[in-house]
């Protein structure tokens, strides 16, 4: 189980890379452009995907900073947010790497943003909500490049899994 979320983590930071290289060919007026996606902008959606991640990173670890709000705005411009998010991408890759399979099995409660309440869960489907919460938003980051007349950019996890830093997942 350890090494499906490994791959996952190690997948997050590759596609992370990919929807920030690709966001980096945006100006600074498309990069802030609300299209209409949930969080408006690539601006917005890419400052969601790090503050949700940094929420549950939080829940997980019991450290690091945690923002209040689901839109909170970390960073305004792409260079700083970019710094924050391979950051961010080593702390999970670490973090997961140091699990083990009776931690991934076991319960945590954490207290839910929206509406305050405490909920009690395993915490490998928790990890899966997390994994894949962070795959729906590069989605929208990918709407975002799409709208504006950019270029794809394939975020396939068949694609990295034969990439060199995919390979070992395969």
């Amino acid at each position: 189980m350890k090494q499906h979320f490994m791959m996952f983590a190690a997948y997050n930071q590759w596609a992370n890379s990919r929807i920030f290289d690709a966001a980096g060919d945006l100006d600074e007026e498309e990069f802030h452009r609300n299209v209409g996606v949930f969080f408006g902008s690539m601006m917005g959606t890419l400052n969601h995907i790090l503050t949700a991640d940094r929420i549950w990173m939080r829940r997980f670890t019991g450290e690091g900073d945690a923002p209040a709000r689901l839109d909170t705005i970390l960073h305004r411009a792409l260079p700083g947010l970019r710094l924050a998010r391979e950051a961010e991408d080593k702390r999970i890759i670490d973090w997961v790497g140091a699990l083990s399979d009776k931690a991934l099995s076991g319960r945590f409660s954490y207290m839910t943003v929206s509406d305050m309440r405490t909920v009690s869960q395993r915490l490998a489907p928790a990890l899966d909500h997390f994994f894949n919460h962070q795959t729906h938003h590069r989605g929208q980051a990918h709407a975002i490049l799409t709208v504006l007349g950019r270029p794809s950019v394939s975020l396939d996890l068949t694609l990295f899994q034969r990439s060199e830093e995919g390979r070992a997942y395969a």
